[in-house]
């Protein structure tokens, strides 16, 4: 069933995301959740302007419900998908630390197995590698 997933099993996909060389996993996605009354537009802008994300998805307001100091909570959110490179993961995380309103913001890396070359290429120039290590 998995070799259907780009011809790769669980253990060589696993292989190839923590491998350290470049490859088709040097594209990766980010995802966080935003309260829906923060100015995402703003946030983003910035992290564009950083050159640390390629393109951001904002999505429509969610329901979320999820465990907080000892209680089950619920919050209206939105949920933003980054496309960037795996070199800004680390400056994009700490950028989100010091823009984000949350005390412990969703950070999520998903790593890109494949996709459209043209594609996959304009995220490389986008996140150019000023962006690597920027804050």
């Amino acid at each position: 069933m998995w070799e259907r997933f780009y011809g790769y099993t669980p253990p060589q996909l696993l292989a190839m995301a923590q491998s350290d060389t470049e490859s088709d996993t040097e594209i990766v996605i980010a995802l966080t959740t935003v309260p829906v009354d923060l100015d995402v537009d703003e946030l983003v802008r910035k992290l564009l302007e950083r050159r640390l994300v390629a393109c951001a998805n904002v999505l429509p307001p969610m329901r979320s419900a999820y465990w907080w100091k000892g209680t089950i909570e619920t919050a209206e959110e939105r949920q933003v998908v980054f496309k960037t490179r795996q070199g800004c993961v680390d400056a994009l995380e700490a950028a989100l630390r010091e823009l984000h309103p949350f005390d412990v913001p969703e950070f999520l890396v998903i790593p890109v197995f494949g996709g459209s070359e043209a594609y996959l290429r304009w995220v490389r120039v986008e996140t150019n590698e000023r962006a690597e290590g920027q804050v």
